[in-house]
């Protein structure tokens, strides 16, 4: 009893914590825009050394062609839904991705063309996202990107979309940023950036409401219920919920147990939890009654158009 007692007391410090972070990176108050300025020197220090990265980093040729989607910020911006509605435009896609938070090490093929491999704990639970929401593209974690690029190339792919792969300057690719706006300038610790748009660096610089904008719907609606959710900065929710019974923050990528959402059931008595796909998948597992608010985007055709326009020309340059 004392144990689960430190356990739920933990969690809740935990939580705390990861809000407390939130709002200093992305709405900080006076105190922290205080503490911000203290850390500058740190500030400094990590830009000069991510930019070093940066300059020393020679694009390295993976003879298919790449697409990153990422921002330059920390936390959400809507990388898997944008990611996966550019994939599921081209034939014979794959995305590779970390598998940040899985249980594993190494390369997995998660999914090739519908045939899923792999589960949460394995792989991720942004990487079975993408199992489910494209079915007729290859799914590949691999912290080596290079290694999950070349196992692409080796299964057919015809093109490779990188989530999360600004930083990787050693590879040559087609860069696609995310606008993220925030009040704090600074990079890490003192604010939300881990790097810049460097000085010769070329990307794509997207923004929602602009180059792509969300379309929700509930699958499974029920009268009574409560949201669940552990993605980066889960406020971003708020515009496209109805009525809830709660709300319930959890860390990004948070391993949800058993016993927190029997928990819930008991304080709230909700006739289901609310929850983004990226939690589904890791909920759907012990039972309970679950509402899915589907996430999808509809991306710009002039997006869509740079992109193929990208692919042609770089294919021509092999043939």
């Amino acid at each position: 009893m004392q144990k689960h007692t430190e356990s739920r007391k933990n969690e809740s410090v935990k939580k705390l914590l990861v809000l407390w972070g939130e709002r200093y990176l992305y709405a900080p108050s006076f105190s922290q825009k205080l503490l911000s300025y203290l850390l500058l020197p740190l500030s400094a220090l990590y830009c000069v050394v991510v930019y070093v990265k940066y300059i020393f980093s020679k694009p390295q040729e993976m003879n298919i062609a790449v697409i990153s989607v990422g921002n330059l910020t920390v936390g959400g911006s809507g990388k898997t839904p944008l990611v996966s509605a550019l994939a599921q435009r081209f034939e014979n896609s794959a995305v590779v991705l970390r598998g940040y938070g899985r249980k594993t090490k190494g390369l997995i093929v998660v999914s090739d063309k519908g045939e899923v491999f792999g589960d949460v704990m394995s792989c991720g639970d942004e990487a079975m996202v993408y199992a489910k929401k494209l079915p007729k593209s290859t799914v590949i974690v691999a912290e080596d990107r290079k290694e999950g690029i070349a196992k692409a190339k080796e299964l057919g792919a015809s093109c490779v979309f990188l989530d999360d792969g600004y930083s990787k300057h050693d590879i040559k690719k087609l860069d696609i940023l995310i606008e993220v706006l925030t009040p704090n300038r600074f990079c890490l610790p003192s604010g939300a950036y881990r790097e810049r748009l460097w000085s010769g660096k070329e990307a794509l610089v997207v923004k929602e409401g602009k180059e792509f904008v969300r379309k929700t719907k509930i699958v499974d609606e029920k009268p009574k219920m409560a949201l669940v959710t552990s993605i980066a900065r889960p406020q971003r929710l708020d515009k496209y919920l109805p009525d809830v019974v709660s709300k319930h923050y959890f860390e990004d990528h948070h391993d949800f147990t058993k016993e927190e959402i029997e928990q819930i059931f008991q304080t709230d008595k909700p006739d289901s939890l609310l929850v983004t796909l990226k939690d589904y998948v890791k909920l759907e597992r012990f039972g309970f009654p679950l509402s899915l608010l589907d996430l999808e985007l509809e991306v710009d055709e002039r997006l869509v158009e740079l992109v193929k326009e990208y692919l042609k020309v770089y294919n021509s340059t092999k043939t």
